[in-house]
């Protein structure tokens, strides 16, 4: 961006490096961007390495989505320190700029390569942030922010692990637009274990000899977990509820319609439209897969919903692309199998499926529904595209990012 020019809006990823930063880039109204800054974050990333699957370097890190998020009146950023299980805050100018304010430890305990904090959720009535884990016990848990951003972690811990599964993985926490509930998604029932050359199993051996998957909600429907919200942040008991296919990810709600959100999957491979009702129950439709004879599974995992509700842009971590649906009442249909074309890596990263990918993960639209951006961490890119009226992506603008470790996009 060219010194003088108004910047349109303000794009913030974190490096998970083992010395953790923010990227601060400004956004042109064109959809390009430029660095203006990278600031520590005081606390430590996981760097290259995976701690979900042991891999010495993988992208998407700790399988997870919303580790960067900003208040809704923009005031403060804050992001997590997967490494160390600690999370930063930061105040907002109004130029977009980022001064560090706090930086404090969820309250669980690393013990070994790397902690796992890795998904946030914020309640300002309360001042109450959720801290979601990929391991338990005490995956979710709770920090309260004061009016000047500082942070104290509070007591409270909830799981998600159920008396037979003791190992669960989770993916993200998302809160209802109404604030009432909060929901996580989940990936596998116990991590998965390692072949000779590093990619994940999806199958557990089994006592009486069988194999069964290790992919949440298949077959167990017991993989979207909602909890109900006190007044206080607290949280009731959890449900553990049918998420309609194998690993519902990634929830995210509708913009304008509050009782219904979308589910990302990355074992079913599509997307599915689900309602919450008032007691926290969840009913989900039809999952809309993509083509996926490029292997199974596609690890179609985040979503990205365009502010009018009429555009759901889901990335497919396994291959290198975005699919593209269309939102037509309750009605969900695929449009675009590959909204863009494929983002190479440096082919040293194989998916679950063993195809050779750049490992996409989390992505961000902006508030104007314009331009989408997404990570591509094997390729060391940050890529923003141009949203078509047809549901097709054209890239007009990229950045180099650290290889393998970034993670989490807020902006606006």
């Amino acid at each position: 961006m060219e010194q003088g020019m108004q910047a349109s809006g303000h794009l913030y990823i974190q490096t998970n490096e083992v010395r953790n930063f923010v990227i601060h880039y400004a956004r042109a109204g064109d959809g390009t961007i430029s660095e203006v800054e990278r600031i520590p974050t005081g606390g430590a990333g996981s760097g290259v390495y995976k701690p979900i699957s042991g891999q010495e370097s993988a992208p998407n890190a700790f399988e997870a989505a919303g580790s960067v998020i900003l208040t809704d009146d923009r005031r403060f950023l804050f992001a997590t320190n997967g490494g160390d299980n600690s999370v930063s805050s930061f105040g907002v100018s109004e130029d977009g700029k980022l001064t560090l304010i706090d930086v404090k430890r969820t309250g669980n305990i690393v013990t070994g390569r790397s902690g796992t904090a890795k998904s946030l959720a914020y309640l300002p009535a309360s001042g109450t942030l959720f801290v979601l884990h990929s391991f338990g016990p005490d995956h979710v848990r709770l920090m309260t922010v004061d009016a000047d951003g500082k942070l104290k972690a509070r007591s409270e811990g909830y799981t998600i692990n159920t008396p037979d599964k003791p190992l669960r993985v989770s993916t993200m926490v998302v809160l209802s637009p109404d604030e009432r509930f909060l929901v996580v998604g989940t990936t596998f029932d116990e991590p998965a274990k390692a072949n000779p050359d590093g990619s994940p199993i999806l199958w557990a051996d089994q006592p009486d000899g069988s194999k069964k998957s290790v992919a949440s909600n298949a077959p167990d429907p017991d993989g979207l977990i909602v909890f109900a919200v006190r007044q206080d942040g607290a949280l009731g008991e959890g449900l553990f509820q049918d998420g309609g296919g194998g690993s519902p990810f990634y929830p995210a709600f509708l913009h304008h319609r509050p009782d219904q959100f979308l589910i990302g999957y990355a074992v079913a491979d599509g997307v599915a439209l689900a309602t919450l009702g008032e007691d926290g129950r969840i009913g989900t439709g039809p999952v809309v897969k993509i083509d996926t004879s490029a292997g199974l599974p596609s690890e179609l995992c985040w979503l990205a919903v365009s502010p009018d509700d009429q555009w759901v842009f889901a990335t497919n971590f396994g291959y290198s692309n975005i699919s593209s649906f269309r939102i037509d009442g309750d009605v969900v249909s695929l449009v675009h199998d590959s909204a863009c074309p494929k983002v190479p890596g440096d082919g040293t990263f194989r998916a679950l499926n063993g195809t050779v990918s750049s490992g996409p993960s989390d992505n961000l639209i902006t508030p104007d529904g314009s331009y989408l951006y997404q990570i591509y961490a094997n390729a060391s890119k940050l890529i923003g595209y141009s949203v078509q009226p047809d549901g097709s992506l054209s890239e007009v603008t990229s950045a180099e990012i650290p290889y393998n470790s970034p993670q989490g996009l807020a902006g606006f």
